[in-house]
């Protein structure tokens, strides 16, 4: 590499927000991921939903919105990180 050429930047971590469905682990949370997307042939809008393992500092609870950031694996499910919580569930 010459001092001219830029360093290569690491990759930024995805961030996803969602809402806590079970909180009955110990320090795991699973956190369900909404997703809106095209349908590539009838172009209806449609919902995904995917469940996503996370490490849990912040103690979320039952319904709360949080913030998941990924990490590297914790367990044979966990690859994220409750990074906030967004919004206490009423």
């Amino acid at each position: 590499m010459t001092p001219e050429e830029p360093v290569p930047e690491r990759s930024t971590r995805k961030v996803r927000e969602g809402i806590v469905v079970s909180d009955s682990m110990e320090s795991t949370v699973v956190v369900a991921v909404i997703e809106r997307v095209r349908h590539p042939r009838y172009g209806k809008t449609v919902q995904r939903t995917k469940k996503l393992y996370a490490h849990d500092d912040q103690q979320a609870k039952l319904g709360d919105r949080v913030r998941v950031t990924e990490t590297r694996p914790l367990s044979k499910l966990k690859r994220w990180r409750v990074s906030g919580i967004v919004e206490r569930a009423r």
